[in-house]
C-alpha cells in the first residue's frame, strides 16, 4: 500500500487553508499532491472494504489513523484549490477539468465506501439487538396475563448484554 507524502510541518492542516495559492504553478503542485492523496486514500478505502466484506472488522480499526490523515490532507488541499479557483481559473485550463473529473470519481467511490460501512454497522446492530432480545425473551417467564395474552416482559428479568469490542 502506497501513501501520499506526509504534509510538511509548515503546511499543517490548520495553516494550509488560510494560505491562498499564489500562482498557477503552485496550484498545479497542489493538484499533484491532491492526486497522490486521492490515490492513497482510495487504497485505504479499498483495503477497508475488503476487510469489511471478509468480516475482519477488528482489522479495520488499524486503518483509521491512516484514513483520517489522508482525509485531512485531501480536505485541506481541495479547500485551498477551491478558494483559489476564481483567481486562477484562466491559467489552469485543462488541469481544472481533469481534477474535477478525478474528484467526482473519488466522491462516487467514497459514497460506495460509506454505504458499505453503514450497511455493516446496521447489520451488526441488528445482530446485537436480536441476541439481546432473544436473551431477554428466554429469561422472562412464559405466562399469560388476565387478558389471555402473554404478559409483557418484566424489566427485573432482563439481563444485560456485554459486547467485547477488542475481538
Amino acid at each position: 500500500m502506497t501513501h501520499a507524502a506526509p504534509v510538511p510541518a509548515s503546511e499543517s492542516p490548520a495553516e494550509s487553508p488560510a494560505r491562498p495559492i499564489a500562482s498557477a504553478q503552485e496550484a498545479r503542485d497542489v493538484i499533484r499532491m491532491l492526486d497522490q492523496t486521492i490515490a492513497a486514500l482510495a487504497e485505504v478505502i479499498e483495503e477497508e472494504d475488503r476487510l469489511v466484506r471478509a468480516g475482519r472488522l477488528s482489522e479495520v480499526v488499524r486503518l483509521a489513523a491512516t484514513k483520517t490523515s489522508h482525509a485531512r490532507a485531501y480536505l485541506t488541499d481541495s479547500q485551498r484549490l477551491r478558494d483559489s479557483l476564481p483567481r486562477l481559473r484562466g491559467e489552469l485550463g485543462s488541469d481544472l477539468g481533469s481534477v474535477k473529473a478525478r474528484h467526482s470519481a473519488f466522491q462516487d467511490r467514497l459514497q460506495r465506501n460509506l454505504t458499505a460501512l453503514a450497511t455493516a454497522h446496521a447489520v451488526s446492530e441488528g445482530i446485537v439487538r436480536g441476541v439481546a432480545g432473544e436473551m431477554n425473551r428466554t429469561a422472562a417467564p412464559q405466562t399469560y396475563g388476565a387478558s389471555g395474552r402473554t404478559a409483557a416482559a418484566d424489566p427485573r428479568h432482563t439481563r444485560p448484554l456485554a459486547v467485547c469490542r477488542s475481538l
